[in-house]
């Protein structure tokens, strides 16, 4: 099994490169290991793993590729900065690129990274799209950076999250996804009055309704398939896999 997934995009996307790691590979111990005992590819620095242990999977990660990923400080939000001008580590949960060898990236272990890119590969972007940041319009301000900066014809990979027969929510996610889906119909009611959620439709909707219908990916599930994601709602305490996209320099 391998220790990457390669996006497959439902348009050529030219010098576009995008990777997302899984928990295979890499140096640490359990519980950021494989799931097997073997070393995990843990990418997170604030989730307790020995810190030589992430810096040696950065490494491992950077030569892959051109440049340093500019890394977010996650907060379920929907704000989205331009990744070829932050400076430090911004409270960011997208982040867009319009230069050669800017490498966009996020860090998740349920909630949803999705990848885009525009035909031309003149605009790339990553967002972290848990369902806080989905209702609040992670993606869709992100589409609306990249146009902005003159991305056309925008498609979207969605990448490993927690799967519709996994993710039990209560009553407050049913009515923050009101507006995006009223009837409720990606959401489950279950014996004990909580509901199943289908985040990857809900981003489909959300990501159609801005236009962007060119979709690829959403077949995952983190919490089920345990040899390939940490999963934070399966173990609690775990790693995190990244979701990175940038233009290539040739």
């Amino acid at each position: 099994m391998s220790n990457l997934i390669v996006p497959a995009w439902n348009i050529d996307p030219g010098p576009a490169r995008a990777l997302c790691t899984t928990r295979r590979g890499g140096t640490s111990h359990a519980p950021y290991d494989d799931g097997t005992g073997g070393p995990g590819l843990n990418l997170g620095q604030h989730v307790g793993d020995d810190p030589a242990r992430v810096s040696a999977n950065r490494a491992w990660l950077r030569t892959l590729l051109p440049s340093d990923p500019v890394w977010l400080n996650q907060v379920h939000g929907a704000n989205v900065v331009d990744a070829g001008a932050v400076v430090g580590v911004p409270d960011a949960d997208a982040s867009f690129a319009t230069d050669p060898g800017v490498v966009c990236a996020v860090l998740t272990a349920d909630c949803l990274p999705v990848l885009f890119c525009d035909q031309a590969a003149q605009v790339v972007a990553a967002a972290h799209a848990g369902w806080r940041g989905l209702a609040a319009g992670v993606l869709r301000n992100t589409v609306a950076r990249m146009r902005e900066a003159g991305a056309d014809q925008i498609q979207a990979w969605l990448g490993p999250a927690i799967g519709p027969r996994r993710f039990e929510v209560g009553a407050d996610v049913l009515q923050a996804f009101a507006g995006l889906d009223p009837a409720g119909r990606h959401f489950a009611l279950q014996a004990n009055g909580k509901y199943l959620a289908d985040i990857y439709a809900l981003a489909r909707l959300e990501l159609h309704a801005c236009g962007v219908d060119q979709l690829g990916g959403g077949g995952f599930c983190t919490v089920e398939d345990a040899p390939r994601f940490y999963s934070y709602r399966r173990d609690g305490v775990t790693g995190r896999m990244a979701s990175l996209i940038w233009i290539d320099a040739f």
